[in-house]
């Protein structure tokens, strides 16, 4: 029975743990974060799953640090594993096990390596993306290949849609390979960095709507950011508008010759964007509560007009 030590967080975690221990793995110990209160936790825990299978826990703030690196040490892992666990292993941790540190990334290596792969590849208006396991090095998301499964991103899927895809081609991915890895004849192919891109993290100041840009990045940006994240958002007279979801009608020109302007058509919200193009506005909150409520009793258009004092409102 091969041993293992795996540092997990987030519903990829929780799979791919899963599929360790479906196939016999000896999981020594998980390594995980303690979640914060700050953060809307949508997502699975590892600590309960690695509870239920009575697999020690431990959430050291620096999995780094020197003491850690003895204690994990002294299990003498053959493999270490890291799924969607959110801090850099350095080299002393990835010496570690004598069959090789395994990192699960959440997309098709050597595109969208660092940070946030699923929100970028939707803000890029991607078609594809996927999970790949690969070797881990100090340099992140540059090791060697053993695994990849792709999966679709349809037009309007949100981060949350195609998040749920990948969680399960991270599962399929590494329950293909396991076998082969444990028993040491996986095939492994080197990635061509200069053929793929690496992004960093996100704030949520990123979710900021220009209203300029075309229609079809502004419905990427919103589908990219919409809930459990953070969500699209734009300023006006009135206080903060929140976009949680549109749709991207093709080929529909608005009126307004590509003035950004939030208007009513046909009892439907929609934006004009910088090229002329429209996004229909699905789910939409000013000041955090739901704009042109289906509950009352006038007409959208009337809705717009007792709220900003205009039909069509000018958006920057």
């Amino acid at each position: 029975m091969s041993r293992a030590i795996v540092f997990a967080y987030h519903n990829v975690g929780v799979r791919c743990l899963s599929v360790l221990l479906a196939h016999g793995v000896d999981v020594a110990c998980v390594v995980t974060h303690t979640d914060n209160p700050a953060e809307t936790i949508w997502f699975d825990s590892v600590a309960e799953l690695a509870a239920r299978h009575g697999i020690p826990v431990i959430t050291p703030e620096d999995p780094n640090a020197a003491n850690v690196v003895a204690e994990l040490s002294a299990l003498r892992p053959e493999f270490l594993f890291s799924f969607y666990y959110r801090l850099m292993l350095k080299a002393p941790l990835l010496a570690l096990p004598p069959q090789g540190a395994w990192n699960m990334h959440g997309s098709l290596l050597p595109r969208y390596r660092g940070r946030v792969p699923v929100n970028w590849a939707i803000i890029h208006g991607e078609r594809e993306t996927g999970a790949t396991l690969h070797r881990m090095l100090e340099k992140p998301d540059a090791g060697e290949i053993v695994a990849q499964q792709a999966v679709p991103i349809l037009p309007d899927d949100t981060a949350f849609d195609v998040f749920n895809k990948v969680t399960l081609a991270a599962e399929l991915a590494l329950d293909g390979v396991l076998p082969d890895l444990l028993a040491g004849c996986a095939q492994a192919r080197p990635q061509d960095l200069a053929a793929g891109s690496y992004f960093g993290g996100r704030r949520a100041e990123d979710g900021r709507i220009h209203w300029s840009r075309p229609a079809s990045e502004v419905h990427n940006l919103i589908r990219a950011v919409a809930p459990p994240y953070p969500g699209a958002f734009a300023d006006t007279t009135q206080g903060r508008l929140r976009v949680l979801r549109s749709l991207h009608p093709t080929g529909k020109a608005g009126p307004f010759s590509g003035h950004p302007t939030l208007f009513v058509d046909d009892d439907k919200l929609y934006a004009e964007c910088g090229d002329g193009q429209v996004l229909r506005l699905l789910a939409v909150e000013l000041q955090g509560l739901p704009l042109l409520s289906s509950q009352a009793t006038l007409t959208a258009g009337d809705q717009l007009n007792a709220i900003f004092g205009t039909p069509a409102l000018p958006l920057t």
